[in-house]
């Protein structure tokens, strides 16, 4: 066995921006594609991600969901040039078990705010889908890291929130959160993405573009409006 498989998947993503941010060889209960050998999770590759889609036909005409659209367009792409399956966190219900996955194939693990954070890429931590591989490729799987990025970590996720919405055994406020972004002071993350994420000292380098932050902002504000009557 080789991994050629992996190779020819990393050379198919890279034009694109996209790479596999981790893999892992499913079982049964692992909810993956039943054909499916090795699992390979794709997220962004820097901020060549943003640049690629910025080029893309679909985020200048206008639909609704252009990111996912073409994340699903690229995916699909290159998954077919491999007899592989792609499969996307977006477009359900049902959805994928992304988070269970990310923490088999990158050591992620709950952070003290809830989200999960990864030893690579901290609470940056995103996919735009995943590769699941029908061949014996399980060889060229390399194992997730196992680090924990809060192990001796002061935690300033905790008090990086302006509003409070994340704190350490609290349920997330989304009703603070997304009032406060939408509001005049909220502009630091309403433009330049959430205070929380920015506060982690792991994943420094995975930190995505500023319009790339706004961008997802923005998609956030659409999919929470405010209360009927409220701004």
């Amino acid at each position: 066995m080789t991994a050629a498989p992996t190779i020819r998947l990393a050379a198919g993503l890279a034009p694109h921006g996209l790479r596999i941010t981790g893999s892992f060889s499913p079982e049964l209960c692992d909810g993956a594609p039943a054909h499916a050998s090795l699992l390979c999770l794709v997220g962004p590759d820097g901020a060549a991600m943003w640049d690629a889609f910025r080029a893309a036909p679909e985020s200048r005409d206008g639909a609704p969901h252009p990111l996912d659209r073409w994340s699903r367009r690229v995916l699909d792409t290159v998954a077919a040039a491999q007899g592989a399956t792609a499969i996307f966190p977006f477009g359900g219900p049902p959805y994928a078990p992304f988070l269970a996955w990310g923490r088999k194939a990158e050591g992620a693990r709950p952070s003290p705010v809830g989200m999960l954070v990864s030893p690579g890429r901290g609470l940056w931590i995103s996919w735009r889908g995943a590769i699941a591989l029908p061949e014996d490729a399980a060889a060229a799987t390399e194992p997730a890291p196992v680090g924990d990025p809060c192990l001796g970590c002061p935690a300033p996720c905790l008090t990086a929130c302006p509003v409070g919405a994340m704190g350490e055994g609290r349920a997330y406020d989304i009703a603070a959160c997304t009032a406060h972004v939408r509001a005049p002071e909220g502009a630091a993350c309403r433009d330049g993405g959430c205070r929380v994420r920015h506060a982690c000292p792991a994943g420094r380098d995975a930190v995505p573009p500023r319009a790339q932050c706004a961008f997802h902002m923005a998609a956030f504000l659409a999919a929470h409006p405010p209360p009927s009557g409220r701004g």
